[in-house]
């Protein structure tokens, strides 16, 4: 069995964490796209390795990726406020514990920003998943990228030294 590392995304990542995004959002979130064409031409527009590229290089974006084996197998993102704003795993890796490490990471890396929260805006798929690592639902849901529920969501943090 190989062990499973996260670290700092770097350029070349961008086509394996493009590749993990868009499997992800296509194999794993029919609840939140309903298999609407749509919906996912929508949410998959910007998931390109440019786009990708581009967010690894703004200097307000913490950019991560889970590798094994040289594969990227998640995908996590955190701004300098404090916002989550990528958490994906591929189909491949579901259930091993990827997505709660990648969270654990984007979370002590807004804490070590100066952060005493996060926030992110959850999908109906990882909406449990949320709500069991300690997230609060913070207003109803809203709409994105034509889903009808994505749901706004918070966490403390504690201080540094502490654990969650």
């Amino acid at each position: 069995m190989t062990s499973i590392l996260i670290r700092v995304a770097h350029p070349g990542d961008a086509a394996g964490a493009c590749e993990t995004m868009r499997r992800s959002i296509v194999e794993l979130c029919s609840s939140d796209h309903r298999d609407d064409r749509a919906i996912l031409d929508r949410w998959l527009s910007n998931k390109t390795p440019d786009s990708v590229a581009a967010w690894i290089a703004d200097k307000d974006n913490r950019l991560f990726v889970a590798v094994e084996q040289g594969r990227v197998l998640a995908v996590g993102a955190v701004r300098t406020d404090g916002e989550i704003t990528l958490n994906y795993v591929s189909p491949d890796a579901r259930f091993r514990g990827v997505s709660r490490a990648m969270l654990a990471r984007l979370e002590a890396t807004a804490r070590d920003l100066g952060n005493d929260a996060v926030r992110l805006v959850s999908t109906e798929t990882a909406l449990r998943f949320y709500l069991s690592a300690g997230y609060r639902q913070i207003g109803p849901p809203q709409g994105k990228f034509g889903t009808t529920s994505s749901w706004p969501m918070r966490k403390e943090l504690p201080p540094v030294g502490e654990r969650s």
